[in-house]
């Protein structure tokens, strides 16, 4: 007998309790909502007319249309789930009214150079967000965990998997 174990998680993807507070920018809010809207009002209800339409012809043991189609409704009330808990434990962090806007918090989009003399620019969010390609960390990253706190002109060392090095910072913005 097989378990299923994805409904029996309490641990996020990042290690962070299902039950806590998840921080998220006013714009991550809004993607993540949308994605649950799209999931509940067009994707599900065309994947359970496929597998309704699907069952109807008969053998449901050979029929690819009812297999993957349950397959992909599983999934859909996989994601409907994690999203719904996710915006349901939100905590929207708005940047723009940051008190200490000279200090690093949730939300800086701070600009460093590394020890080897390389610039990069990265904002600090939330871990639904987080996205290297457009160079968005999450706050429970070892980087953003190091620069918390800091301002302009600060030496920070970071730990990392990859190493130990040092970064400083040279412009901070919200």
């Amino acid at each position: 007998m097989k378990k299923n174990l994805e409904n029996k998680s309490t641990v996020r993807e990042a290690g962070v309790p299902i039950n806590s507070k998840t921080y998220m920018t006013p714009v991550g809010y809004s993607i993540l909502k949308s994605e649950l809207n799209d999931l509940v009002q067009k994707e599900r209800p065309t994947v359970v007319e496929t597998v309704s339409w699907a069952a109807s012809n008969g053998d449901r043991s050979e029929n690819g249309d009812y297999i993957y189609g349950k397959k992909r409704l599983r999934e859909i009330d996989r994601r409907i789930r994690y999203l719904s808990k996710r915006l349901e434990n939100a905590q929207i962090v708005n940047s723009d009214l940051q008190k200490e806007q000279k200090k690093i918090f949730f939300g800086a989009t701070v600009t460093y150079k590394q020890q080897d003399g390389i610039t990069k620019t990265i904002t600090i969010v939330g871990i639904d967000e987080a996205d290297m390609a457009n160079n968005k960390i999450s706050y429970i990253s070892p980087v953003a965990k190091a620069l918390m706190k800091s301002e302009v002109g600060d030496i920070v060392e970071v730990n990392t998997p990859q190493g130990h090095y040092t970064l400083e910072i040279i412009e901070i913005n919200y």
